[in-house]
């Protein structure tokens, strides 16, 4: 939350934290992060982010009660955009699906659906 509403560095912006994981003594942690743009707004958000990094810790220090605060690292996570242009592809390939019919089901015989629309009634 702090990385939307609180981080004033103007590089980072569109960032989504997919996920982190944390080193097993808690003393690092790696932040994967979706950065929408092109390559050159990746690389950007991402200098922006490590610079905010101190400031982040903190945030997470006045948060969590342990011995340390783990130091953050942040690295670019490619899988939504994959996902997105999987699903691009899939589209172009893909014939279009029919329009549903809302009325009646097709899949129904015709005796089927007269029951069903006498059941309905």
């Amino acid at each position: 939350m702090a990385i939307l509403t609180e981080v004033r560095d103007p590089r980072v912006r569109d960032v989504t934290v997919t996920g982190v994981e944390m080193a097993p003594d808690m003393r690092s942690a790696v932040v994967h992060v979706s950065i929408m743009g092109g390559p050159a707004k990746e690389k950007l958000a991402l200098q922006g982010l490590a610079r905010s990094a101190g400031f982040l810790q903190s945030r997470i220090a006045d948060r969590i009660e342990t011995r340390y605060t783990p130091r953050l690292r942040f690295e670019l996570d490619g899988g939504v955009k994959k996902s997105l242009e999987i699903a691009r592809m899939l589209h172009d390939v893909l014939p279009p699906e029919p329009p549903a019919d809302d009325e009646t089901d097709a899949s129904l015989p015709a005796d089927s659906r007269e029951e069903s629309l006498q059941d309905d009634a």
